[in-house]
């Protein structure tokens, strides 16, 4: 039996009691969460990144769930693309055909994220952006962002949103292309370098 020197807090692993919660890796996540574009669809492109909190180390046990519209700006009205198992009502995946534009991605132990989605399209006056909600330790009210994608400069320009921020601001919301199909978007939760979070009333 190994004996824990309580004399030192140093030595003490953190319990749930130590934590302020929610706690979201239970239940929620489901394997397949960021397969959002239907297989082999030629405009899929990969997200990724890390959440951060204040002191910039990242976050093991947040979540983010995206949603966005198709290529044409288009927001889905299908009913989901998520199969069960008619006798058992176990999780078989997504159907791989309809694109709901939504999903649930878990970051792994060391805070990363990553999605397969649509590339979007603009809607109304905005520039093309994905919408994000954030679920981690500590925050008693999750948080919502959007992820603009380089290659819409001139619609970022006029964007209801981009428009008002400075340069250093607004950048926290567009993703740095790493190579061809892939983005990376990391969100800091708070300190230097912050993500701009929208309030909705």
């Amino acid at each position: 039996m190994t004996k824990i020197d309580t004399t030192r807090p140093e030595a003490v692993l953190p319990t749930p009691s130590h934590t302020v919660g929610p706690f979201y890796g239970h239940a929620l996540p489901f394997p397949g969460g960021g397969d959002i574009a239907p297989l082999g669809h030629p405009d899929t492109l990969t997200l990724r990144g890390y959440v951060y909190d204040g002191d910039g180390n990242p976050l093991p046990d947040a979540f983010l769930e995206l949603w966005g519209p198709d290529t044409d700006g288009t927001l889905s009205t299908v009913d989901g693309s998520i199969r069960r198992d008619a006798a058992t009502g176990g999780y078989l995946g997504r159907n791989g055909v309809e694109f709901t534009g939504w999903g649930r991605v878990q970051v792994d132990a060391g805070g990363h994220w990553t999605a397969h989605t649509l590339r979007p399209g603009a809607r109304g006056h905005s520039a093309p952006y994905i919408s994000v909600c954030v679920f981690a330790r500590g925050l008693l009210v999750h948080l919502f962002t959007r992820i603009y994608l380089p290659g819409d400069e001139a619609a970022h320009a006029t964007d209801p949103l981009l428009s008002q921020l400075d340069e250093e601001r607004r950048d926290t919301l567009i993703a740095v292309r790493e190579d061809s199909g892939t983005y990376r978007f990391d969100i800091r939760l708070q300190g230097e370098g912050e993500t701009v979070f929208l309030e909705f009333e």
